[in-house]
């Protein structure tokens, strides 16, 4: 199964590279099913393998100009914050078995899959979704866009310390609609604040002993391979018209590791 991993881990840096968001939510899964690797662990090198190749991935971004650090500090400090808390007390907090309904018990493994199955669903309908201009215009002033944005950011990194996820799925569309940024520098800009928030959440309570860095730094670098393939596809492609296909993908993933978990 390792080599489909391998193979999955270019895809990863690929959608990353190419849209600024949806190959974090494939890590889990390659780790877990493609490698074996234990779900609260495979959180961790999640958060690194991300933070890694989105970190390379936006340097491109940088030196075209593409990149809005106010907009990634303002949108990134709230997430390094929740990312922090998140995996320092409350992960910890939760026990390895949390209760059982008949036969099934549910694990902290378990349960961390399906939060991570419920966040593919979700992110799945978001990319699938058409994406409508929104014509009536909604005068928020900039103090409350501010509000806004660092309210979501909150929220992204709760689900980023939970399960691993850089959540460019939610930052992009945030960035977009709510604070009107392009979508080039949007993706730029998304790409910086998914590698600060997944390498801060890493090291913040990574333990070495753990840490299979053999098995670690080679998915990176095929997934950095990845998301350099994919920065030179998106000067060729307009990565919104592949977001609704990659969107049916993580969908059936969702369903299937739910199907998984809880019936196989």
């Amino acid at each position: 199964m390792e080599i489909y991993g391998y193979i999955a881990s270019v895809f990863i840096g690929v959608s990353l590279g190419l849209i600024g968001g949806g190959g974090s939510i494939l890590t889990l899964p390659v780790l877990v099913y493609l490698f074996g690797v234990d779900a609260f662990l495979a959180t961790e090198y999640s958060l690194f393998i991300v933070g890694v190749s989105s970190m390379v991935g936006s340097a491109s971004y940088f030196k075209k100009g593409l990149v809005n650090f106010k907009t990634a500090f303002v949108f990134g400090l709230p997430s390094i914050v929740s990312i922090f808390l998140t995996r320092k007390y409350l992960l910890p907090l939760i026990p390895d078995d949390i209760f059982s309904l008949g036969n099934l018990i549910v694990t902290k493994n378990l349960f961390l899959l399906l939060i991570f199955a419920g966040l593919m669903i979700i992110a799945s309908y978001k990319m699938i979704q058409k994406q409508v201009e929104i014509t009536t215009e909604i005068n928020h002033s900039e103090n409350h866009k501010t509000l806004l944005a660092a309210g979501e950011g909150s929220i992204v990194g709760v689900f980023t310390g939970l399960v691993g996820a850089g959540g460019g799925f939610m930052i992009i569309p945030a960035l977009v609609n709510l604070l009107k940024i392009p979508m080039k520098v949007a993706i730029g800009t998304s790409l910086v604040i998914i590698s600060f928030n997944s390498l801060i959440g890493f090291f913040s309570t990574f333990n070495a002993m753990k840490i299979q860095w053999n098995l670690l730094g080679t998915i990176s670098a095929i997934a950095i391979g990845g998301i350099l393939i994919g920065t030179q596809l998106s000067k060729k492609i307009d990565g919104k018209k592949l977001k609704p296909a990659f969107g049916w993908f993580i969908l059936v993933v969702g369903i299937y590791i739910i199907i998984k978990e809880l019936f196989l």
